[in-house]
């Protein structure tokens, strides 16, 4: 399953992807292109500026195995989410009561990312 993301600025949201997110544009897709394919190891996502194919504002969650190590890599590279200081789940990785740990980063385009390890 590939999340696809509305962005309604496609260059901040590939710079946003691939700068600090540590993304890949897809070696098909150009910058230039309505819909993209972002990789980053085995997950891939989509943007579209397609306002027909999504809304803005959607969650997707994507499982990994280290949220903490991710998170610092994330900060390293400009991560900066100290404008959502009302949600700590989008200041560090936390445990959760259902047994995950999390951290959240939204995109300048309001959409969620979900990085969730599962702890033993």
């Amino acid at each position: 399953m590939v999340p696809l993301f509305y962005v309604d600025d496609l260059a901040a949201a590939l710079d946003f992807y691939t700068r600090t997110l540590d993304f890949e544009l897809a070696p098909w897709d150009s910058p230039d292109d309505i819909v993209v394919s972002l990789l980053r190891g085995d997950v891939e996502l989509m943007l579209t500026t397609l306002p027909t194919d999504q809304r803005a504002q959607v969650n997707a969650i994507l499982m990994v195995e280290n949220v903490d190590a991710l998170f610092e890599g994330w900060r390293g590279r400009g991560l900066d989410q100290s404008d959502r200081s009302q949600s700590p789940v989008h200041l560090g990785p936390l445990d959760q009561t259902w047994g995950t740990r999390e951290f959240y980063v939204t995109d300048p385009a309001g959409n969620t990312l979900r990085l969730v390890q599962r702890r033993s």
